[in-house]
């Protein structure tokens, strides 16, 4: 799939915190706070999104209802497998360190990340 822009991905955030399909309008305002859209740029960019396979548009009544097609964990699982191939040649102890010498994690961070990596080596021990 294609990747999304940020302004996509802020329409996706939208839709994803919802289970029941979104009007246009709702969408638009739940952007309020973050862009100041008129509503042809928010239509302009959920057609590309329809296009991409992100979205569903439901024209079977007057009002269009919009759906996310991919669910928020498998876009994570998908941009993650992306990011590390393109920065990391798949490896996830490289980018795991290069976040460390980045100064990204805290101690407790670091405690969590480790207990979630034991729990996954117990899970293959059984």
């Amino acid at each position: 799939m294609k990747k999304l822009s940020d302004s996509e991905f802020e329409i996706m955030k939208i839709l994803w915190s919802r289970d029941d399909a979104m009007t246009s309008n709702e969408i638009l305002d739940g952007m309020k706070g973050q862009r100041d859209w008129k509503l042809a740029s928010l239509m302009t960019v959920l057609a590309r999104m329809v296009e991409k396979g992100y979205v569903y548009c439901d024209r079977s009544t007057r009002t269009n209802y919009y759906n996310a097609v991919v669910g928020e964990e498998q876009y994570r699982v998908d941009e993650g497998e992306q990011l590390l191939d393109k920065l990391f040649h798949r490896s996830a102890t490289k980018f795991i360190a290069s976040l460390y010498q980045g100064e990204k994690f805290s101690a407790d961070e670091i405690r969590e990340l480790r207990a979630y990596l034991d729990s996954l080596d117990c899970a293959e021990k059984e």
